[in-house]
């Protein structure tokens, strides 16, 4: 078992709720994941719950040294690991509830990417509310967001509820094909253009 694996394990036993998987993520799907980070410019990305960092890894990678990175994850042990790991990353100990605090410490403005790595099919559905318009609420326009869910959670009733969620809170949602190579196979939602909130209904059954 390697050290992330145990580790993932070891801060999953002591928070279920909020640890979402208990293998890090393939680099398969960390490319799918991150495919919308911009190949050129400095755009501002925010990844959401890093844990171990694949996804962090990858963004690194496709920006090169371009923009600005901030990490946002709420559990202290894997905060100060990615901390360690990732010097060039903006890693911030605290809640994603409040990304558009986070932005206006840092005079980011508007994120251009959204990355989630958050185990949204686990939360109830007020905090998935909570969490999506502060997502939303940082995005540009024309920012893109992305996530990923495991294949065995497709049934599941707040699964298909976050997938009505982001049908109403994007004007553009797209699933990718299945990455089998990861442990559990898993997929991609890439949503595009966050509405406007006054074209957004008030409640979400």
């Amino acid at each position: 078992m390697s050290n992330d694996t145990t580790l993932l394990l070891r801060q999953f036993l002591r928070s279920p709720a909020t640890i979402g998987a208990l293998v890090p993520s393939s680099q398969r799907l960390a490319a799918a994941v991150c495919a919308p980070v911009p190949e050129r410019g400095e755009p501002t990305v925010v990844e959401l719950g890093p844990g171990t960092g694949p996804f962090t890894a990858e963004i690194q990678r496709r920006l090169g040294g371009r923009g600005h990175h901030l990490a946002v994850e709420l559990n202290e042990t894997m905060a100060a690991l990615l901390a360690e790991r990732f010097p060039a990353v903006d890693v911030v100990n605290g809640d994603a509830a409040k990304l558009s605090a986070l932005l206006a410490e840092r005079n980011l403005g508007q994120a251009d990417v959204v990355v989630s790595g958050l185990p949204w099919a686990a939360f109830p559905k007020g905090l998935q509310l909570t969490l999506m318009g502060a997502v939303t609420s940082v995005m540009s326009h024309a920012g893109a967001f992305t996530t990923f869910s495991y294949v065995h959670a497709i049934p599941l009733s707040r699964a298909r509820r976050f997938r009505t969620l982001l049908a109403e809170r994007f004007e553009e949602v797209v699933a990718g094909r299945t990455v089998w190579r990861n442990a559990p196979p898993a997929f991609v939602f890439h949503a595009r253009r966050p509405r406007p909130r006054t074209e957004l209904s008030s409640t979400m059954d």
